[in-house]
């Protein structure tokens, strides 16, 4: 494992020299080694060279900080259903996860080529992006014939704004709503008298160079923030 790796490095180092010179070697390793290894981990510099959201192995992964993704990586989805506002690299990562996934994307060219990549259990949908109200339309013609609540909504496409308040209407009551950018799109006077609670996930994003913020939104009891989930070990991932 990584870190047991660094650390008998340093043991031998703090062993072999004295502390005037082991200390120095410790910090100027420890600033070296740590962009390098965040970027090895988390995937950042393969995303990076292919201008699309991996992980290290070259998987998908969503466009999300990379907090947002560990905290919601370590949860269950297998009994779930997701509804995204803008399709992607994360539509291939929740459905290796969850039961069903609806994705609605706006940019042609994208839903085009992403159209035959989906599993079956994406269902993947074409709307408008010529107006607000041509969109609203659109998504809410599509949800209307589901009659569906879902237990993960992302927000991170189309008309986001307009998207909170049918994501607040469709959340089940132990769900959560992932908003993505969400320093932006006026996401903060969307929800903020909406009654829900809100976590902010600031970090890097795959391929990203600017850090920004992921929120989840969620009621009381919500599935993803109960104490029974483990902490997971990352730091000591291989």
């Amino acid at each position: 494992m990584t870190q047991i790796w660094v650390q008998k490095a340093f043991a031998l180092v703090k062993a072999w020299f004295p502390s005037w010179i082991a200390n120095p070697i410790r910090c100027l390793a420890t600033a070296l080694l740590t962009p390098i290894y965040f970027s090895y981990r988390t995937g950042h510099f393969r995303s990076s060279l292919l201008s699309k959201a991996v992980q290290n192995n070259g998987d998908p992964l969503p466009w999300y900080t990379y907090p947002s993704i560990d905290f919601l990586k370590n949860r269950s989805y297998a009994d779930k259903s997701v509804l995204e506002f803008g399709a992607g690299q994360s539509t291939l990562w929740w459905a290796e996860r969850a039961k069903h996934v609806l994705a609605l994307e706006g940019d042609n060219g994208w839903y085009q080529k992403i159209r035959g990549t989906t599993p079956r259990k994406v269902e993947l949908h074409l709307v408008s992006m010529e107006s607000p109200a041509a969109c609203v339309s659109d998504v809410e013609k599509i949800l209307g014939l589901k009659a569906c609540r879902y237990d993960v909504i992302v927000i991170d496409g189309l008309y986001r704004r307009e998207m909170t308040d049918i994501a607040h209407s469709l959340m089940t009551d132990d769900g959560m709503i992932i908003c993505d950018d969400a320093e932006g799109y006026g996401i903060y006077d969307a929800f903020k008298n909406s009654g829900l609670s809100r976590v902010d996930f600031y970090g890097h994003a795959p391929g990203v160079v600017l850090p920004h913020c992921t929120s989840i939104f969620f009621k009381p009891g919500s599935f993803p923030f109960g104490a029974k989930h483990r902490i997971a070990e990352i730091a000591i991932e291989d």
